[in-house]
């Protein structure tokens, strides 16, 4: 299996979120061999400790030094009680798995205030899986690490059907979060025309018939479970008129692509293209959010409509990101970036494109894209 590049405190505890199949409890797992293991998938121990949270004590051995591993925490909230007095009582270390921290919240649910780090986990990168990657592969069925692993044998466009399916009835359904799963199904699907672009709430709740509330709470349940990203306009030291509304990305290509009808009139302009922009905003993400590099992400559009499609803004840098399709760049392809160099001289400006070559064009720095991914946590270090 794959060494991811998230990396996590010692002797501390912590919470690990993501959606289901990022590899959460496989890289625990291997992370932490020694510890001692509860899993609430287990229907057994499920029962038990919904129960009588207090007999979670019973279950660990004396040695505090051996980390506990709580996986799926939010399927019983109230133990946060009982691992709150035992890190604070007894000394224990405890890391808590989790795909759900939306119900935590809803259940106001004791979140150990402080005393235990948070940390997302995200679909693979190319720069953890190598650059001997088949590229095409990687846009087809995005990145969740079961595909990629050979022992598992799975069918990917299998995988990803499944994957949807139960997210729908497992996640959205068991845990109570929408009781109309028809209604829910039209949302995903309408939303998956969102990919890419400024999102327009009235417009999804027409296309899918389904109140504008409720869209608007159906969103809020994506971006809850980690399964969709809203990305906010840069508007620090703003000199142009720039609009305001969010763009909306499905945190996966494979899982997008899965959701997306098929159908001979649901073919978009520029389809590829969003799937390139996708996958490059899933590894800055990813990379990001690994290497704790701290950077706020969104994007540059004015209202005249020149566009840079990624801004990260850290503490040390400023960096303008434009993705493009075509194997060939040509200088009025760089307006976006120029414009933005205007109004921002400190910016660091990149393009990936579906060329081979390596070049620099007007400060611009340009990759093929395959490459700048896999190279990526080099670039915003």
């Amino acid at each position: 299996m794959f060494e991811r590049n998230i990396k996590f405190p010692k002797e501390t505890s912590f919470f690990l979120f993501g959606p289901r199949g990022t590899g959460k409890s496989t890289l625990i797992k291997k992370r932490y061999p020694d510890s001692t293991y509860i899993d609430l998938l287990e229907s057994g121990t499920y029962r038990r400790l919904l129960a009588e949270p207090e007999r979670l004590e019973q279950l660990l051995l004396k040695d505090k030094s051996i980390p506990v591993v709580i996986d799926e925490i939010q399927r019983v909230p109230s133990l946060l009680n009982e691992v709150h007095r035992l890190i604070e009582g007894k000394g224990f270390h405890f890391i808590l798995t989790g795909s759900n921290a939306r119900k935590l919240r809803k259940t106001q649910a004791n979140l150990l205030g402080g005393r235990a780090l948070k940390y997302n986990l995200y679909p693979l990168t190319l720069s953890e899986v190598g650059p001997t990657t088949n590229f095409q592969q990687v846009l087809n069925q995005g990145m969740l690490p079961s595909i990629y692993d050979t022992a598992k044998n799975i069918d990917p466009t299998k995988y990803l059907e499944s994957y949807v399916q139960v997210y729908l009835e497992e996640e959205i359904m068991q845990e109570g979060l929408t009781r109309n799963l028809d209604a829910f199904t039209r949302f995903l699907e309408a939303a998956s025309f969102s990919q890419g672009q400024q999102l327009n709430v009235t417009e999804v709740a027409r296309e899918c018939a389904v109140n504008r509330k409720v869209v608007e709470s159906y969103f809020q349940i994506l971006y809850d479970l980690l399964i969709a990203y809203q990305l906010p306009v840069f508007k620090k030291r703003a000199k142009r008129k720039l609009v305001s509304q969010k763009k909306f990305y499905f945190f996966d290509v494979g899982v997008y692509k899965t959701i997306k009808p098929k159908g001979f009139l649901d073919v978009r302009e520029n389809e590829e293209g969003i799937i390139y922009e996708s996958l490059v905003l899933q590894e800055i993400i990813a990379t990001n959010s690994n290497l704790n590099l701290g950077y706020e992400m969104s994007y540059w559009r004015t209202t005249s409509g020149t566009e840079v499609d990624f801004v990260l803004h850290g503490q040390k840098r400023l960096i303008a990101i434009e993705v493009k399709r075509s194997a060939n760049i040509h200088r009025k392809e760089l307006r976006g970036l120029r414009t933005f160099k205007q109004d921002y001289p400190e910016a660091e400006l990149f393009l990936f494109y579906g060329g081979v070559e390596e070049m620099i064009i007007d400060d611009v720095k340009v990759f093929p894209i395959k490459n700048a991914l896999v190279e990526l946590p080099s670039y915003l270090q």
